[in-house]
């Protein structure tokens, strides 16, 4: 099972974000921690940005992460789908 790492740029935005969200990104985090595969993550590579991938949280918001060695996940941003993407 992985470890997950947040960076200051995740935790500055996961704490902006509503209730509701911050609800579905901790289970996101969990099933992330527990399966990087997990099918209702649908993770995928981030297209031009090598080594980073995102992670759906819900229909809206995606999370993006690195894998590091020693089975570390550094999860590096969270946001609306099309601005996360921009800056992995």
């Amino acid at each position: 099972m992985p470890e997950i790492e947040l960076t200051e740029r995740f935790k500055n935005a996961y704490a902006g974000l509503p209730s509701p969200i911050q609800k579905k990104v901790k289970k996101a985090l969990r099933l992330l921690a527990n399966d990087p595969r997990h099918p209702s993550l649908q993770s995928k590579p981030v297209e031009g940005a090598p080594g980073i991938f995102e992670a759906r949280v819900d229909q809206n918001y995606r999370m993006t992460y690195e894998r590091l060695p020693g089975d570390l996940l550094r999860v590096r941003v969270i946001g609306k789908h099309d601005e996360t993407l921009k800056k992995p």
